[in-house]
C-alpha cells in the first residue's frame, strides 16, 4: 500500500515538474541543463526521499530484451524517417538547432542526446516503473499522455507519432528492465533524421 502511495506520489510531483520545463529557449545547451536538472535530478532526489532506489526507476542497464527490441526499432525507423524527409514541415522544422560547420552539428547533436536521455529517464523511467508495478497499461497511458502533449507545438504528425511511440518505447523499456533502450532509440532515430533532413 506504502508503494502504491508513493507511486501516485511521485507521479503527482513529476506533472509538476513536466510544468517547469514546458518552454525552452533557443540555446540548445542551456536546454539541456534545464532539463537535466528538472526531469532527471530533482525528480531522481524526490524519487529517493520516498523510497524508491534508482532501479526501481529503470536506471539500470537492463537485459537483452530490449537492446533486441531497440535494434529491431532502429531499423524499421530508417524509412519511417525517410518519408518524414518528404513532410516539408518535418523538412522546415529540423534539425531544431542552427549549426556553423559539421564539429559544431555533432557537439549540438550531443546536447540533443542530453535532453533525449532526460526526457527517457523522466517518461520511461520515473513516471514508468513505480506504476507499473501495480498495473502496466495504466502506467503506459500515464507516461504517455504528457510525453505526447509536451510535442504540442512542433509538427503535427509528430504529436501523433509521440503518441504511438510512447506506448511502443514504454514497453520496450518493460521487457528491458531499463529506460536506456527507448533513450538510444530516440536519439540515434533523431541524429539519423537531423542529418536525413540536411543531406537528403
Amino acid at each position: 500500500m506504502e508503494l502504491k502511495r508513493n507511486s501516485w506520489l511521485l507521479y503527482a510531483l513529476s506533472l509538476v515538474f513536466i510544468l517547469l520545463v514546458w518552454g525552452r529557449g533557443d540555446n540548445v545547451f542551456g536546454w539541456a541543463a534545464y532539463n537535466a536538472a528538472f526531469y532527471v535530478v530533482l525528480p531522481l532526489a524526490v524519487g529517493y526521499l520516498l523510497g524508491f532506489k534508482p532501479r526501481e526507476l529503470g536506471f539500470q542497464l537492463g537485459n537483452r530484451e530490449g537492446y533486441k527490441w531497440f535494434a529491431v526499432l532502429f531499423l524499421l525507423s530508417i524509412p519511417i524517417s525517410l518519408y518524414g524527409t518528404r513532410v516539408p514541415e518535418m523538412k522546415n522544422y529540423y534539425p531544431i538547432f542552427a549549426y556553423s560547420n559539421w564539429i559544431d552539428f555533432l557537439l549540438k547533436e550531443l546536447a540533443v542526446g542530453a535532453i533525449m536521455f532526460a526526457h527517457e529517464a523522466f517518461y520511461r523511467g520515473i513516471l514508468l516503473f513505480p506504476l507499473a508495478k501495480k498495473n502496466e497499461w495504466l502506467a503506459i497511458l500515464a507516461q504517455d499522455v504528457p510525453y505526447t502533449l509536451v510535442h504540442i507545438g512542433k509538427p503535427g504528425i509528430e504529436i501523433l507519432y509521440a503518441f504511438f511511440a510512447g506506448i511502443v518505447f514504454a514497453k520496450m523499456d518493460l521487457k528491458g528492465k531499463s529506460f536506456l533502450p527507448s533513450f538510444l532509440l530516440h536519439w540515434f532515430g533523431s541524429v539519423l533524421f537531423d542529418v536525413m533532413c540536411i543531406l537528403l
